[in-house]
């Protein structure tokens, strides 16, 4: 596996990493604070963690950590500034919304460059991360204005008009894979909707977290709408998840971490929306487009590092056509560059964590000791700087019985399984705990519905890879979520929904005691 230099223009490179470490000088120097009631301020206990770099493992800042105590204080600000913000005229707070796109965009390119750093994911994709999370905002701007509107629903005698209000503060809890996108993703039709947020990043990913209040303030975000507070699920999270004045809480992570937060949840009777894990399948028949479907297998398991739930991780392709396309996967495995992730030639940088470094190259042996093959990687790699870098990885002779076939590993992995026909198919698809996205790759359209129809999953694509559409409703099945983002549905979580009904006059009231 050849490390990616050259291909790309060498002075982008130098130019990324000298902004870069300028950017990363004045972090360490500032350090990361909580952002409460508008101002950046210290933990109540003054403790610390240290955030480190998965390039080379550098320490990048300390990070202030939050516990109970300073989740009150956010929550008690979302709360004081929530009865301001829901009553706000909506094109005020629309014309707010679009400002901050506008700023984010502004900042597009630190915003890439501490992405890469903080997370270790190839500049090829962290430099649209703004870009659409400037997208975020303006999609749900727009939408701000017809939050409320509801249905008229008459009858003989009476007119029933629904409307939606904003349900109160909300905790936001976000994960360390993209963390810049999926934060605005949740805060955005948050905070159209007329809600207050206290957010608690990711502790692994903590960079981007801290810019994104202060360029919401630039904007002319009201003091307290966001309130950003960091730390340890168990600290901070924990304390979040329990808080009386936080009415629901939206959630991106691991499936174990939602069963906890629903637990934490259940004594003040929280609102829980979860995007969680996934085993997701991509299946290639035999008729299929095969040089289309071969670009999308790629595409993906191993961009983005593999660190994405939406990943197609199992390549479920027919019987007739197994061992030749699985031969072609494995040739371009073999020739996707691993390198620096501030290299724009860069197609894979390092894992995000020690932690999750681990796990990763935990499952090359579980694959060998599985029984299955390994056809491409299956090592880690000697990147520069030293950090958590991995070989892209591919694994055949695998049954999804295998644990390769059935547990996230969330990496450059990719496991093959074989299949006979379309039953197959769906049943070997349908037989892991998770449920979140499928891709089938086929010319005969009527089998793709069949089977989009049978699949155990939230999300379908067929002869396409994952296209992000805005309006579209974005969550999963069984292990890998409760509820749905994306338009009018994120709207359906953050607010509660009224019924007004309104007599005519003309129906007859009982009497009672008369």
């Amino acid at each position: 596996m050849a490390e990616a230099q050259g291909s790309a223009p060498a002075s982008r490179f130098v130019h990324n990493k000298l902004r870069a470490e300028a950017l990363l000088a004045k972090l360490k120097a500032d350090g990361i604070g909580h952002h409460i009631a508008g101002k950046r301020v210290a933990s109540v206990s003054g403790r610390t963690f240290e955030t480190t770099s998965p390039i080379d493992r550098s320490v990048l800042t300390e990070v202030a950590r939050g516990d109970a105590a300073d989740i009150d204080a956010a929550a008690m600000a979302a709360q004081k500034a929530f009865k301001s913000w829901k009553a706000m005229d909506p094109d005020k707070r629309r014309a707010i919304l679009h400002k901050v796109a506008d700023v984010i965009e502004a900042h597009q390119e630190d915003i890439a460059l501490l992405e890469c750093v903080d997370t270790g994911q190839a500049h090829r994709f962290m430099a649209k991360a703004a870009v659409r999370g400037a997208e975020n905002f303006r999609f749900f701007a727009d939408r701000a204005t017809e939050a409320r509107d509801g249905l008229n629903l008459p009858t003989r005698d009476h007119w029933n008009v629904t409307t939606r209000v904003p349900i109160g503060p909300v905790g936001v809890i976000t994960p360390w894979n993209t963390p810049f996108m999926l934060s605005t993703w949740k805060i955005a039709p948050a905070l159209a909707a007329g809600c207050t947020v206290v957010h608690k990043p990711a502790e692994w990913s903590p960079v981007t977290a801290d810019l994104l209040p202060r360029l919401l303030l630039e904007a002319g975000v009201p003091e307290g709408v966001l309130n950003t507070v960091h730390g340890f699920g168990e600290d901070a999270g924990k304390a979040l998840t329990e808080h009386r004045a936080i009415k629901a809480i939206g959630f991106v992570g691991e499936s174990s971490t939602g069963s906890a937060i629903m637990a934490q949840g259940a004594p003040t009777l929280k609102r829980v929306h979860f995007e969680l894990g996934g085993k997701n399948p991509v299946i290639v028949f035999d008729d299929a487009d095969l040089d289309r479907a071969l670009d999308a297998v790629i595409f993906m398991i191993y961009s983005l590092n593999g660190e994405r739930c939406t990943s197609s991780s199992r390549l479920l392709v027919q019987e007739s056509i197994a061992a030749e396309f699985s031969a072609r996967v494995a040739d371009r495995v073999k020739k996707l560059k691993v390198g620096h992730p501030l290299d724009p030639a860069t197609e894979i940088g390092p894992l995000v964590h020690q932690r999750h470094y681990d796990k990763v190259c935990s499952y090359f042996d579980i694959a060998r000791q599985d029984g299955a093959t390994i056809a491409a990687g299956g090592r880690p790699f000697d990147g520069p700087g030293g950090g958590f870098y991995v070989e892209p990885t591919l694994v055949t002779g695998a049954t999804n019985a295998m644990r390769v076939a059935q547990e996230e590993v969330f990496g450059p992995y990719l496991t093959v399984i074989p299949f006979r026909d379309e039953t197959e198919a769906v049943a070997i698809a349908n037989d892991v705990n998770y449920g979140l996205t499928g891709y089938v790759w086929t010319a005969d359209m009527g089998r793709a519905l069949r089977v989009a129809d049978e699949l155990d999953a939230g999300m379908i694509w067929l002869n396409s890879e994952n296209v992000r559409h805005l309006p579209t409703p974005f969550g999963g099945m069984k292990a890998s979520g409760i509820g749905r983002d994306g338009g009018d549905y994120s709207f359906d979580f953050y607010m509660e929904t009224k019924n007004i009904c309104l007599a005519k006059g003309s129906h007859a009231v009982p009497k009672l005691g008369a």
